[in-house]
């Protein structure tokens, strides 16, 4: 049953009783999910000790795998190369909902000293992918258990290569679309999650429309000719172009743009020359570009061509600017889908601590299901400064409080029970369309 964006504001605008009886099993959703929290924490910890780069998941994805046909769901793997996906039939019919969780580690040295540190060198769960695997991983068990009573179809999706697959790859949300997994069966909305350090663990955040940024990685080479570094003016430096270019980028966001709508540029490597008393053949910058506004992503972009070509043409030489591959759009939530969810999360979370949040100029390629079926992403919160875990991830020195864990299994499991009960209220709602009996008269033409 594929839901309309009528029905999906129908779901949001819909009356509540004054004394809402949730039809979900809250009761036994929480008990399940408090009895897991150990198997949840031994799978985290597991996950972490063993982190895997992107497209190069095959533990990671063997366990989900397994785990998953230990449960009685359909299986599907290797998808997209390492990824997973589950399909959980309920026993009633009704619509079909997605959770994804992200497998893949960063290329991070892991700092801390811990009893599940990692043991692959050079290679961390530094951005909480290990702890999104657990609790969907753990949601699956809990609605397995419930399924006899499950009102429609749960797909769970473990996609590889979030952080981006490895330079000349394919791979990521993108290719798991590719390969069919919001067609069979048909997806009608999907919900994600990522912890979340800013927030304290027992918290949640949501926003409407975007949560994560836009994000573009860029590089741009500039052509030097070699010369002694004592007579410049037999060559051409590339490097002083290189420097104008870094400055004149950065005009394009604070000259170029509205400063109410959030954007970054940043460049972050740049490389060029052999020897100090010899001018660069060439110097190459790479860089990342962020936005919120699809309109604004394009206007800078534009904006960068014709600075790089401006700039390299005022000193006699020639620059060129590549983008790799189309970049991710902004993850934006459905308003309809999530104003619908916020009783869903405030029932686990507490009114007090389903906070809405602002949203983050880091990104994320969850927006790639997003733009094809209504989504709703949340952040988990996994503060906790009384135990010194307050660092940012994408750092050696990330962790995270394991409490966490349970809350995001039961908010998954409830989102998606949630999702299934009100699509399946909405349609049984809808006016039936009756046809005349034989002793009818046809209505008049005119």
């Amino acid at each position: 049953m594929m839901l309309t964006a009528g029905l999906l504001a129908l779901l949001a605008a819909a009356p509540r009783p004054a004394t809402p009886r949730p039809a979900t099993p809250d009761a036994e959703i929480q008990a399940a999910a408090d009895a897991l929290t150990p198997a949840l924490v031994a799978v985290r910890r597991d996950l972490h000790m063993n982190p895997e780069l992107g497209n190069r998941e095959v533990r990671t994805g063997n366990l989900v795998a397994q785990r998953l046909r230990a449960l009685g769901l359909e299986v599907r793997h290797p998808v997209a190369r390492t990824g997973v996906v589950g399909i959980l039939r309920g026993g009633r019919p009704g619509a079909v909902v997605a959770l994804r969780a992200d497998l893949d580690a960063l290329p991070i040295q892991e700092k801390n000293q811990l009893p599940y540190q990692s043991q692959n060198p050079g290679v961390k769960h530094a951005c909480g992918h290990d702890a999104h695997t657990a609790m969907v991983l753990g949601a699956a068990e809990i609605l397995a258990k419930l399924r006899d009573r499950l009102p429609g179809v749960v797909v769970f999706l473990f996609q590889p290569a979030e952080e981006g697959p490895p330079e000349g790859e394919d791979g990521g949300a993108q290719l798991m679309i590719q390969e069919g997994v919001l067609d069979s069966p048909k997806v009608d909305a999907i919900f994600g999650l990522h912890v979340d350090p800013a927030l304290e663990v027992g918290s949640v955040g949501w926003a409407v429309g975007p949560i994560f940024a836009a994000a573009d990685t860029f590089a741009i080479e500039v052509a030097g000719q070699r010369t002694h570094g004592a007579y410049p003016h037999l060559g051409l430096d590339p490097i002083p172009v290189a420097a104008e270019l870094v400055q004149s980028l950065q005009l394009i966001v604070s000259r170029e743009t509205d400063a109410q709508n959030p954007k970054v540029l940043t460049i972050g490597s740049i490389h060029g020359g052999n020897r100090h008393n010899i001018l660069a053949d060439q110097v190459r910058l790479e860089g990342t570009l962020r936005t919120l506004d699809e309109a604004a992503r394009r206007r800078i972009k534009a904006a960068m061509q014709r600075t790089v070509d401006g700039v390299a043409a005022a000193h006699g030489t020639r620059a060129s600017l590549s983008f790799r591959g189309e970049g991710n759009p902004a993850t934006l939530n459905d308003e309809a889908l999530t104003r619908a969810s916020l009783d869903t999360l405030v029932r686990v979370y507490g009114r007090e601590r389903t906070l809405e949040v602002r949203p983050q100029m880091g990104a994320e390629d969850f927006s790639a299901f997003a733009n094809r079926v209504p989504g709703l992403y949340i952040k988990v919160g996994v503060r906790n400064e009384a135990r010194g875990l307050t660092a940012n991830i994408h750092t050696e020195d990330f962790d995270l409080d394991e409490a966490a864990l349970p809350l995001g299994a039961r908010a998954m499991t409830t989102l998606a029970w949630d999702f299934l009960v009100r699509a399946s209220s909405a349609e049984a709602g809808r006016p039936q369309k009756t046809r005349p009996t034989p002793s009818s008269k046809p209505a008049s033409s005119r």
